[in-house]
């Protein structure tokens, strides 16, 4: 079993240098938007550094977030949801700069996640949503603290700040 983790970890680490790869070398070639030197130097590339980065990589970032199902979610998350939270809040938020509606704040929220890699989804998402900034996070209870730019109570839920966030990145996540 543990000969097929190792395995699994050198594949997985392997394959996402590779996708990384060939996006920075797009354009350079004829097969596809790649030449064929770039493809095999790609592929040797990936296998070396995973050979000797796989620990690490894996160990960031657990195997059970590279399941298949979980990246589907992901991009159905970041294509869906997120995008449409993001959508509302650029709208809402130049509303708000062009009227002068701003109550600006810092606010907890507690989104109940154990996980450093959901902790991290949450943060990133609410921080790339218009009107919203993570400023900082406690470590040991996980409580996220918000800079917010309508804070309408001074004791907001994670709904309020996060909206449907929390559920998808927990089905994505944990």
């Amino acid at each position: 079993n543990i000969k097929r983790e190792k395995k699994m970890s050198i594949l997985i680490t392997t394959i996402f240098y590779y996708i990384i790869y060939l996006l920075l070398t797009a354009g350079s070639g004829n097969i596809l938007i790649w030449s064929m030197n770039e493809i095999i130097l790609g592929a040797f590339l990936s296998i070396t550094v995973a050979l000797f980065t796989h620990r690490i990589f894996t160990r960031r970032f657990p195997l059970t977030v590279f399941n298949p199902y979980r990246i589907l979610l992901f991009f159905v998350y970041a294509l869906g949801p997120f995008f449409a939270e993001m959508a509302k809040a650029n709208i809402d938020v130049a509303r708000r700069v062009i009227t002068g509606e701003i109550n600006p704040g810092i606010v907890k929220i507690s989104p109940g996640f154990e996980s450093d890699i959901s902790i991290t989804m949450i943060a990133n998402s609410i921080t790339l949503t218009p009107g919203t900034l993570t400023v900082d996070i406690n470590n040991k209870t996980k409580d996220l603290y918000i800079h917010w730019i309508n804070v309408k109570t001074t004791k907001p839920t994670c709904d309020d700040i996060c909206g449907n966030f929390p559920k998808w990145i927990e089905r994505i996540t944990e």
